[in-house]
């Protein structure tokens, strides 16, 4: 299935092709504040539909996750990195992807506090 995803002002666009069987709520510190709910996929699965030039980046600890957001309305609707085998990865914030009935998806909590 495709799905359509984008921030609030739709400056950041894109599409991702996957099944959505669950999603990932982390405690880290910046995953506890922006309250993402986190589908993974390979990277070559998330189309950008805008320029990447219109993403402002975050990265902090290790640098090894690319936090993408929106410089205009501040959401963040995914962020890029490699899994322990090396391959890329994106973690599609699900709460910016349309027609995602939230409640139905089965959500894995992940303690990134402690780690």
């Amino acid at each position: 299935m495709t799905y359509q995803g984008s921030c609030h002002c739709g400056r950041i666009a894109f599409e991702v092709d996957g099944e959505i069987n669950g999603a990932m709520a982390c405690n880290c510190s910046i995953c506890a504040r922006k309250g993402s709910l986190m589908w993974f996929v390979p990277r070559d699965s998330l189309r950008l539909r805008t320029p990447p030039e219109d993403m402002a980046t975050y990265l902090f600890n290790k640098h090894v996750i690319r936090h993408h957001f929106c410089p205009t309305c501040g959401i963040h609707p995914f962020g890029e990195g490699t899994d322990p085998k090396g391959n890329r990865m994106a973690a599609v914030n699900i709460r910016c992807l349309e027609g995602v009935a939230l409640e139905s998806v089965p959500v894995q909590h992940f303690d990134g506090l402690s780690k």
